[in-house]
């Protein structure tokens, strides 16, 4: 039998998990990518095309969201696409939008050029 000091303790880690949840999409970057993956999955590239941001950055962001449980990764040769393993992550952001009044997306640019191999093979213009 739990005392209450014990019952306290597992209460709070409970809500620990949650708040892990909650920090991994405290982050600009973070909430761009999740933005980004809501159309399907991207390499990261195609990230960095978007955001206009390091790939070394944007990957830190990414294992973050990972180690969250928010992305997963499937890789195609030498590409490796990442993509939301649930998309109840959707709500919360659309949420977040609804709350703050924001349209984050119309915030993320048109992408530049990207040189991932299926945009040369397929002659696109990212």
């Amino acid at each position: 039998m739990m005392n209450m000091i014990e019952e306290r303790h597992a209460a709070h880690l409970d809500y620990a998990i949650e708040a892990a949840l909650l920090k991994a999409l405290a982050h600009p970057t973070r909430l761009a990518i999740l933005y980004l993956l809501r159309d399907g999955p991207h390499c990261v590239c195609h990230l960095e095309s978007y955001l206009g941001l390091r790939q070394a950055y944007i990957s830190q962001q990414l294992s973050v969201l990972r180690e969250a449980g928010l992305l997963q990764v499937n890789r195609a040769g030498w590409n490796i696409y990442y993509s939301v393993s649930d998309p109840a992550v959707f709500s919360i952001l659309d949420k977040i939008q609804a709350m703050t009044g924001a349209s984050s997306m119309s915030a993320l640019t048109h992408p530049q050029h990207c040189p991932c191999p299926e945009c040369q093979s397929n002659s696109k213009k990212c």
